[in-house]
């Protein structure tokens, strides 16, 4: 049975984050602490989270500032360091909580990129760390001409917000899944330029200190995905450590938690816990 729990969390700068817990009966033998991507929010992974609760292990999915029921207009952060921050702040709460449990941080796509840079730039790190389709590159990056017309506005209103160009077919193999993304109401589309700029350059940055990352590492990603670079992924992991692990996914789309066989990658993520 899973012990359900919704409240706020304040950040330093004042801003309120809708935090989810699911909870085994008995006590946890881990906390996963996830990490959403760009303009998704931590509901969507209730189904995810149950799986990780009947095998003993705490769940907790917080919506990231701008996006979700956390406060912030929609995609408006100006910068990653912002939601960096946020993790810091999350798993220093955890680790008070749970002071003898072991914290495992799970990003997903922006999240993922997200993840990555928390882990390379402090030494108050996690005890492991799953990443799924992380934002190292796209598979269709922004035009030269593009980056250059967004280069001024930078200086003057980083808060703008554009469309992110995100299909929703892109997410999934499923087709109810894809429904659910459309009609979900607390999904969005937005992302101002400051934080897509500075999401582009953490890409660059995970790539280029990835020998910084001393926790064991799962990283997963489809080979069908058409919003992030699964070929990054795949680079990503030659210049890391023997604990990092790399899981290709053939023909998977974008969300592995969402694909038809969501199955499978989960056991593959329970089973590599265990170990």
């Amino acid at each position: 049975m899973t012990r359900y729990k919704d409240s706020w969390f304040t950040t330093a700068d004042n801003k309120k984050l809708y935090l989810q817990e699911w909870i085994p009966e008995k006590e946890p033998t881990a906390l996963i602490l996830y990490v959403h991507g760009l303009g998704s929010h931590g509901g969507r992974l209730d189904h995810w989270a149950e799986r990780f609760v009947k095998q003993g292990v705490a769940f907790f999915a917080y919506d990231q500032r701008g996006h979700g029921k956390s406060d912030g207009k929609r995609g408006h952060p100006t910068h990653i360091k912002y939601l960096i921050h946020d993790v810091k702040a999350m798993v220093t709460q955890l680790r008070e909580a749970y002071p003898e449990k072991p914290v495992i941080l799970y990003g997903h796509s922006m999240g993922g990129a997200i993840a990555i840079n928390y882990v390379i730039s402090t030494t108050f790190t996690v005890d492991a760390l799953i990443v799924t389709s992380p934002w190292l590159k796209l598979v269709n990056p922004p035009s030269k001409s593009l980056v250059k017309l967004i280069k001024p506005l930078l200086r003057i209103a980083p808060g703008i917000s554009l469309p992110n160009g995100l299909d929703p077919k892109d997410i999934s193999h499923d087709e109810q899944e894809v429904q659910k993304y459309a009609e979900d109401p607390l999904v969005h589309n937005k992302i101002s330029i400051g934080l897509f700029k500075s999401v582009y350059e953490a890409g660059y940055n995970a790539l280029r200190n990835v020998y910084k990352i001393n926790c064991p590492f799962l990283i997963m990603h489809g080979t069908g995905d058409r919003i992030t670079s699964a070929k990054a992924s795949e680079e990503y992991v030659m210049n890391t450590s023997d604990r990092t692990r790399l899981k290709l996914w053939e023909g998977a789309y974008h969300e592995l938690h969402h694909e038809p066989n969501r199955e499978e990658v989960f056991n593959y993520i329970a089973d590599w816990l265990k170990e």
